[in-house]
C-alpha cells in the first residue's frame, strides 16, 4: 500500500463524513485525542508534514470497522491486494523454545505457519494468534497481532513481552526506566505488573491486528 500524504488524509476525511462524524468525533470514537485529526496537527512547529501513526490507523479503522480496503477508496487510491506473507505463530505457543532469538525475532520459519497481510512492508514483522479470553475487551479469541520487532516503542504503545521465566505476555507499555517496566494488563480483571528491567529478554510493538 502506498499512500500519499494528502491521500492519507483525504482519506480521514472522508470516513469522518462517511460515518456522519466531525474530525473530532472520529479522534474521540478511536480512543485517541479530540485534536488529532485536525487540520492545525497536519503541519509541524518546524514546517515539517505529520502523518498519522500506524497505531492511530489501526485503532481508527478497528472503531469504524473499516478495512484497508475501504479506507483505499476512501482515499481516493482503488486498492489491487498484493498481499505479505508473515510468520504465524499461536501465542499460547510463543514462549516455548525454538520460536524466538533473544532479540525478539522468529526462529524456526518451518515451525511458523503463513497469514497474508495486505501491507508490504520494509520492516521485519510476525503475528500472534489470540485463543482464549484472558485479553478481552481489548483482544478475543482469533485474533492475530501483528508485532515489529524494530518498531519504536512509547509509552501507552501494546507490546509482546517475554521474561526470564519463559512466559510471553501482550500488555500496554505504562512506564520504562533502566530498572524497572510497568506493564498495564489489558483485561480489567487483573492487575497490573512491575518488571525488574533484569526479567526482560525482549519486548516487540504490536503495530496491527487483524480480527
Amino acid at each position: 500500500m502506498q499512500l500519499s500524504y494528502a491521500e492519507i488524509w483525504k482519506g480521514i476525511e472522508n470516513l469522518a463524513e462517511s460515518k456522519g462524524l466531525s474530525l473530532s468525533g472520529l479522534a474521540v470514537k478511536a480512543g485517541l485525542d479530540p485534536t488529532s485529526f485536525n487540520r492545525s496537527k497536519r503541519i509541524g512547529a518546524d514546517g515539517r508534514k505529520r502523518w498519522p501513526s500506524t497505531e492511530s490507523m489501526s485503532k481508527l479503522l478497528q472503531a469504524t470497522n473499516t478495512t484497508i480496503f475501504e479506507f483505499m477508496e476512501l482515499a481516493g487510491e482503488p486498492y489491487r491486494p498484493k498481499a505479505q506473507i508473515i510468520p504465524l505463530l499461536g501465542l499460547a505457543k510463543a514462549g516455548r523454545e525454538g520460536y524466538f532469538d533473544s532479540d525478539g525475532y522468529p526462529l524456526g520459519s518451518e515451525s511458523w505457519d503463513g497469514i497474508e497481510f495486505p501491507l508490504t512492508l520494509n520492516i521485519p514483522v510476525y503475528a500472534l494468534e489470540v485463543s482464549g479470553n484472558s485479553m478481552e475487551p481489548a483482544y478475543r479469541d482469533g485474533d492475530k497481532l501483528v508485532v515489529s520487532p524494530d518498531s519504536e516503542i512509547r509509552k501507552g504503545d501494546r507490546v509482546v513481552v517475554k521474561v526470564k521465566t519463559g512466559e510471553v505476555m501482550v500488555k500496554e507499555l505504562i512506564y520504562r526506566s533502566a530498572r524497572q517496566i510497568q506493564l498495564k494488563s489489558l483485561n480489567p480483571a487483573h492487575s497490573d505488573i512491575l518488571l525488574d528491567a533484569r526479567d526482560m529478554i525482549w519486548m516487540a510493538r504490536v503495530i496491527w491486528v487483524s480480527q
